[in-house]
């Protein structure tokens, strides 16, 4: 093999990918049993993968909260989502939540984050969003190892 072979490590290992995919679907279930709307789950995918630099899952979830019915707007501000009214409060802690579970900060702040979290959230909406989350971050990095490709569209 050549070492600018790409390896895409859902294919060298399919088994392992569908088990992430099951898990990405009972997680998603299980936000939208607490309550959590598509669009807001799009926008943590959109958050989570921005924060991590996959080029491949911003692509795809950007696509999936458009349809989702997310304005073009909010997708553009998601970045600086604290120096807007654009977000709700449930918005606001799920998205301090999902930036202080992707990005690990200091004892202190996460402890900051989770108690803004705690009071905007219900405790199974701060599980879902947290299992979201963890979810996008494995997504982010099998993408990210592999290197999957952004195709452009398809006229």
């Amino acid at each position: 093999m050549s070492t600018t072979e790409h390896i895409y490590l859902d294919k060298y290992h399919p088994a392992s990918w569908r088990a992430l995919n099951g898990l990405g679907l009972k997680v998603r279930e299980a936000a939208v049993e607490a309550g959590l709307t598509p669009t807001l789950i799009e926008l943590l995918n959109v958050r989570t993968s921005q924060l991590n630099g996959c080029a491949y899952c911003l692509d795809m979830h950007v696509t999936d909260a458009l349809k989702a019915g997310e304005s073009s707007q909010r997708l553009a501000v998601l970045p600086a989502w604290r120096d807007t009214d654009l977000f709700d409060g449930t918005e606001r802690a799920a998205l301090a939540l999902a930036e202080s579970i992707t990005g690990l900060p200091a004892a202190h702040i996460r402890e900051q984050e989770d108690a803004y979290a705690r009071d905007h959230l219900s405790a199974e909406q701060y599980s879902a969003v947290s299992w979201l989350v963890i979810t996008m971050n494995a997504f982010n990095r099998v993408s990210i190892t592999s290197r999957h490709p952004v195709r452009p569209p398809k006229n």
